[in-house]
């Protein structure tokens, strides 16, 4: 099982490869770890806490599921990468605990790309208000490295790659509007196990891969 990751080392060459770790032992992480793997993602902060005592400091951690403000202060300190802020007032509260430890925190903008309700995220046209109106220019501590979306849950392609593509898109218009003197606004955060090919050829920059990598949960 932990051979797999030999199969995405093509990635690498394209993505950042998040190897998304929630649900999965110690041990699973650690063996991942000594192929090489440094990046893994966790959804819930108890869980991402347990993991960042136990293993290696060098790995670099990414919260990739919805975050609590009150859950902030527990992975400030060290977490690499927040992929899920979507709104104002947590990015507000990341950036009181990264003033408190003194860190600059990297954080993706989530966008609701796809039509599920269950999914969540910025709408473009808030999100792009939000930018217009300079909220993340007030937040010294917070660097905005670019977007984040899920596509839906479906085996439709089209509809998939459309998701995929508008996100693209939406990044492309951000980065030229207000960030094009900033060389960290660069990531786009999309594709998981089953659609990151699709992700990849719509310029994807990290996908988040889980059960093809660690087997099923």
């Amino acid at each position: 099982m932990y051979q797999s990751i030999k199969d995405f080392v093509e990635i690498s060459n394209k993505a950042t490869l998040v190897a998304v770790s929630k649900t999965k032992p110690i041990e699973a992480i650690q063996a991942m770890y000594d192929l090489g793997q440094r990046h893994f993602g966790e959804n819930r902060v108890q869980e991402l806490l347990d993991k960042y005592e136990a293993l290696p400091k060098d790995i670099k951690w990414h919260l990739i599921g919805s975050l609590q403000k009150n859950k902030v202060k527990y992975i400030a300190p060290f977490v690499h990468m927040i992929h899920s802020c979507d709104d104002r007032e947590l990015a507000t509260t990341i950036q009181k605990e990264a003033l408190k430890n003194h860190r600059i925190i990297k954080i993706l903008l989530q966008v609701k790309i796809a039509d599920e309700e269950t999914k969540q995220g910025y709408e473009s046209e808030l999100l792009l208000q939000e930018l217009q109106n300079g909220v993340y220019k007030t937040f010294p501590n917070i660097e905005v490295c670019g977007l984040m979306g899920m596509a839906s849950f479906v085996e439709d392609e089209t509809k998939v790659r459309k998701e995929f593509k508008s996100l693209f898109d939406l990044f492309e218009l951000i980065k030229k509007q207000f960030y094009v003197d900033s060389s960290y606004f660069s990531e786009i955060s999309m594709g998981m196990s089953g659609d990151y090919k699709i992700a990849l050829e719509e310029g994807a920059t990290m996908v988040r891969i889980g059960s093809a990598l660690f087997g099923k949960r």
